[in-house]
């Protein structure tokens, strides 16, 4: 999560333009659930697995190829959205031996066995050194899923809301002059290759850096109405104001076809006084849950939103002190922080 980086985004778009949102076609939908492992007192990989059975949670997001989850997951009906760390991605991009290399450690041993829908080409390292590598990798990553006939695992890249130069209103909405240099190589991958966008998108820091401003039913999906209009679009809630921005921005680099998948959102539990309680988390995930797993999508794009991730399984205690050890809906031995699933 790039915490610093919240754009306030509330408010929107002139009017719906015509578009058709490409479909990925083995691509995870409805809700999941990203496992984050940055603890020393989780439970093992196989428990979490079985966690994600018992509660019918269908999607898992994992960071890296970890190999303890990866062959935990063997055999389930788990999709799985497989991280490329940020510091893999300009070996794979380097060249096609670099590209086969990875493939061979961390996928060809759970073809058949593992349902993976996407992999992601670094975690919001846009703009960054690693920026420019992104394109390179996923066209070597694509021939090497060619040739072993895996095209319908998709390929992507996550990105935060800080590749924003402009988000307010949304139909303003713009990449910054760094991140729209490689964006536009990234969209015209996703469109040919027929892939969505990721996106993290976190409410949450836009409210608790403008409560004043910024309403908690509004951030929360709790508004009992509309709360900003603009032109013809209205928008009852923070997230899709936030998520048709990066809507617009993908337009202004000439790309209106490709989806989005939310690949982290959610609410601290703890760490920020009383915008951090488990009710606030549990009313925000439970109402982010039902708008994902609904297909409504947003007011500019109507069933563009593919699915989405809650961030995250677990509490992590190595992450630093405050809101980011208290993004989990469980705690270490399994217990529920506050109820969402089951």
């Amino acid at each position: 999560m790039a915490f610093a980086c919240l754009v306030v985004v509330l408010a929107t778009i002139l009017a719906i333009h015509n578009y058709q949102i490409i479909g990925t076609a083995n691509a995870a939908v409805g809700i999941g659930v990203n496992y984050g492992m940055v603890g020393d007192n989780l439970p093992p990989s196989k428990e979490v697995i079985n966690m994600y059975k018992q509660y019918n949670i269908p999607n898992m997001r994992l960071f890296d190829p970890n190999p303890n989850a990866l062959s935990a997951v063997k055999g389930t009906q788990i999709s799985l959205s497989l991280g490329v760390r940020n510091e893999d991605v300009p070996s794979i991009a380097s060249s096609q031996a670099g590209a086969d290399a990875w493939f061979t450690t961390n996928v060809q041993p759970y073809v058949g066995a593992v349902n993976i829908a996407y992999i992601t080409l670094g975690n919001e390292i846009v703009p960054s050194e690693f920026a420019g590598s992104i394109l390179g990798a996923m066209q070597n990553l694509q021939n090497t899923l060619t040739t072993h006939q895996l095209t319908n695992i998709k390929l992507t890249t996550v990105i935060s809301m800080a590749t924003l130069a402009s988000s307010y209103p949304p139909s303003t909405g713009a990449f910054t002059p760094a991140a729209a240099a490689v964006m536009k190589g990234i969209l015209g991958f996703l469109s040919q290759n027929q892939s969505p966008l990721m996106l993290n998108v976190y409410p949450y820091f836009a409210y608790a850096s403008d409560p004043t401003d910024i309403r908690l039913d509004y951030a929360q999906f709790t508004a009992p109405g509309p709360v900003v209009h603009d032109g013809n679009l209205s928008y009852q809630n923070l997230f899709d104001a936030m998520v048709d921005a990066v809507f617009w921005a993908m337009e202004s680099l000439g790309f209106n076809n490709v989806g989005l998948v939310v690949s982290e959102s959610g609410w601290p539990s703890a760490g920020n006084g009383n915008m951090t309680t488990p009710a606030l988390a549990s009313v925000y995930n439970k109402n982010y849950l039902q708008h994902i797993t609904s297909g409504v999508g947003t007011p500019k794009r109507p069933g563009g939103i593919l699915g989405g991730y809650i961030f995250a399984m677990f509490n992590e205690d190595q992450k630093p002190a405050g809101v980011e050890q208290n993004w989990g809906l469980f705690t270490p031995d399994m217990k529920p922080v506050y109820p969402v699933f089951g």
